[in-house]
């Protein structure tokens, strides 16, 4: 059971939470279905209006769950407990344009906020999009960095989302 908390009462690390516990971008409705990604990077801050709480991520154009982001005004980013590591690198590796990998990977969806999210979810980022890019080539300072992450020139496009809610499992210490 998910409870909403204030993000002012939020106290995690952010660079532990993205970059090591990784996250599962999400988005979809029961009219179109639904599909996740895992991500170990992306942003959380303020930006624009009066510091609003936002959440970067960013998903290459060959992305099945791109066509989900694109189609729908919300988007999810669930943070699952480390129990969930193996299935979250399977969300990663796998495509939903060619199985139910959320249904494999024993997560069950819920349609809520105008997105979709995981009950197993042991935190969850409501977003709404404010705004998508494509990330640019002649916007890259550093040639390698090119190299190293688009050799095929499939830049990624960011979305940037204000989150509205932050939701947590009720047992949860957040």
């Amino acid at each position: 059971m998910m409870k909403e908390i204030r993000i002012k009462d939020m106290s995690f690390n952010p660079f532990q939470l993205i970059g090591k516990e990784w996250m599962l971008i999400t988005a979809g409705n029961p009219q179109i279905g639904c599909n996740t990604m895992t991500a170990s990077w992306g942003h959380l801050g303020c930006l624009w209006g009066h510091n609003d709480p936002t959440a970067v991520v960013y998903i290459r154009p060959s992305r099945y769950t791109k066509q989900f982001v694109d189609r729908t005004d919300y988007f999810a980013l669930c943070v699952m407990d480390g129990a969930f590591k193996k299935q979250m690198a399977y969300l990663g590796s796998a495509s939903g344009r060619y199985e139910d990998k959320i249904a494999a990977a024993g997560l069950t969806p819920v349609f809520a906020e105008g997105t979709t999210y995981f009950a197993e979810a042991k935190m969850v980022f409501t977003c709404q999009k404010l705004y998508a890019s494509e990330l640019q080539e002649n916007g890259f300072i550093h040639q390698e960095t090119i190299d190293e992450n688009y050799p095929l020139r499939d830049f990624h496009t960011m979305y940037v989302g204000k989150i509205e809610k932050v939701l947590v499992q009720e047992d949860s210490q957040e």
